[in-house]
C-alpha cells in the first residue's frame, strides 16, 4: 500500500475490523517510511451485470440512476434517504444474485416500482406515471385501481 504522506511502498498493519454496515474491512497502517499512520478500506469488488435498454444499447448498470429515480419520486414525501439507500441497496443485491451478465431496464424498473409500492404509494404512482408513459387518463386509473386491490400484484418479468 502506498503511503498517501510520502509515498513508501511498504507499511504495516496496526488493526483490521469490519466497518459499521459490515461491507468493508477497516484497516490502521502505519508507513515503515516516515511512520505516520493512515487508514485504508479493503471490499470485494462486485461485478454487476450490463444494462439492456429499450433500444439494444448496453451500458454498465448505475446505482446512482436508480437512486435518482426515486429520490425524484419521493421529493415532498415522508421517506428518509436511509429507506431510499437501503432500497436501492437490497436492488442491487437482488440483481448480484441473478448472476446474469445482463440484464434488461424493463426488469429492472418493474423492480424499483415493487421497492417504491413498499416504500411510499405516492412515490410509487409518480414513478410508474413516468416510467410506464401512460397515455392518457385510463391507463392512470388502471394502474391506481391495481394500486388499491391487493389480489392484483404486479410481477417483474
Amino acid at each position: 500500500m502506498k503511503c498517501p504522506f510520502c509515498g513508501y511502498l511498504e507499511d504495516k498493519v496496526i488493526d483490521s475490523r469490519l466497518s459499521q454496515d459490515g461491507s468493508a474491512t477497516r484497516r490502521r497502517r502505519e508507513c515503515l517510511g516516515c511512520e505516520k499512520r493512515f487508514t485504508t478500506y479493503e471490499r470485494v469488488e462486485e461485478v454487476l451485470p450490463l444494462v439492456i435498454k429499450k433500444d439494444g444499447r448496453r451500458e454498465p448498470f448505475d446505482r446512482l440512476k436508480i437512486l435518482g429515480g426515486i429520490k425524484k419520486a419521493c421529493e415532498k414525501r415522508p421517506v428518509g434517504m436511509e429507506e431510499m439507500e437501503k432500497a436501492v441497496n437490497k436492488l442491487e443485491m437482488r440483481f448480484l444474485d441473478i448472476g446474469e451478465k445482463e440484464i434488461a431496464s424493463s426488469f429492472i424498473g418493474e423492480a424499483v416500482m415493487e421497492e417504491l409500492k413498499k416504500l411510499d404509494e405516492v412515490a410509487f404512482v409518480r414513478f410508474a406515471s413516468v416510467y410506464r408513459e401512460f397515455r392518457d387518463i385510463n391507463e392512470f386509473m388502471r394502474e391506481l385501481k391495481d394500486l388499491l386491490d391487493p389480489a392484483s400484484v404486479k410481477r417483474p418479468k
